[in-house]
């Protein structure tokens, strides 16, 4: 005798609000996106482009850059990125900055 499993899709958010660690995943994502709105207006105009929401462990917060040199003049606006954030209730926050690799053409 076989038991017989009858599968059902479930949608995203379904799957989310099911499970603890998705659930958190899924508020580090949003929380990270935020922390990136908080200090879009710091990044100039031309780089903002080049940048990305990364992920979020504990008090260190990670920027995601495409170019060294990219990287760079972000690394020049940390200190007012970590003000802006303190200003924004996110407290001290350690931001990491790693440049992307490039992906082959």
């Amino acid at each position: 005798m076989s038991a017989v499993r009858h599968h059902h899709a479930i949608t995203l958010h379904e799957a989310v609000h099911a499970s603890p660690t998705l659930g958190r995943l899924a508020e580090l994502c949003r929380e990270s996106g935020e922390r990136l709105q908080a200090v879009f207006p710091l990044i100039p105009p031309a780089m903002r482009a080049t940048v990305q929401a990364g992920p979020i462990e504990g008090e260190t917060w990670c920027l995601l850059v495409q170019g060294a040199g990219s990287a760079a003049k972000l690394r020049q606006l940390l200190p007012l990125m970590r003000l802006r954030l303190a200003e924004r209730g996110w407290g001290e926050v350690t931001i990491q900055i790693k440049v992307l690799a490039k992906s082959a053409p």
